[in-house]
């Protein structure tokens, strides 16, 4: 199926196509808000600062087109940057609001003389029992990550928790329709194709 791959200058637009392509979907790399009512699923990818991101989105209007493609039914993933978008702040960026898509703000790392920031690297994931995003995936699954931000693991909307210290959301169901995993599955090897996989199926379905 087509997947709208949405370019706001702040992800890593390559590589995750070429995921996608690996997969056997068809990915299409658009830019401006009227391209995305033509799809029926979305990838939100995101490298960088929460305020540059959202600054980006909202120069190009497609802060109103996600919500208009999540209204109307369409599905969303978004990865690292563009899962901590879809909350309404990150202390990354104080007075700066996200998407809004669900309550909550983005928290730092505290760090320390054993654990830098940002992370960077594999780390074990535990999803919810019965998770369609995380359907056929081991139990501890690796994946790897990059950031030094994070959602509270005590969000309700988790479906998937890691830990850097402290535990964290590594893995957020806002709706049936819309997910972010704060990973980045496109250089987390097998697993993290079989992931977008899960997410292709649950995009292709008519209902929710």
């Amino acid at each position: 199926m087509q997947i709208a791959v949405i370019n706001y200058n702040m992800g890593n637009l390559g590589s995750a196509a070429k995921a996608l392509t690996r997969i056997g979907a068809e990915p299409r790399v658009i830019e401006k808000p009227a391209e995305l009512g033509s799809f029926r699923a979305a990838l939100l990818p995101g490298v960088g600062s929460f305020g540059d991101g959202m600054e980006n989105l909202r120069s190009a209007g497609m802060d109103l087109a996600i919500r208009r493609h999540l209204d109307r039914g369409g599905r969303l993933l978004g990865i690292c940057l563009g899962m901590q978008m879809m909350l309404d702040a990150s202390e990354e960026s104080p007075g700066v609001p996200g998407l809004g898509l669900m309550r909550g703000t983005c928290r730092r790392f505290d760090g320390g003389p054993e654990l830098k920031v940002p992370q960077i690297g594999w780390n074990r994931v535990g999803f919810e029992h019965g998770t369609p995003l995380a359907d056929g995936l081991e139990a501890g699954e690796f994946f790897y990550f990059v950031h030094s931000f994070f959602v509270p693991g005590d969000a309700p909307e988790t479906i998937g928790r890691s830990r850097y210290g402290i535990p964290f959301a590594a893995a957020i169901a806002v709706s049936p329709r819309c997910f972010g995993v704060q990973f980045h599955p496109e250089k987390s090897q097998n697993a993290g194709l079989r992931l977008l996989r899960n997410y292709l199926r649950l995009a292709a379905d008519d209902g929710d």
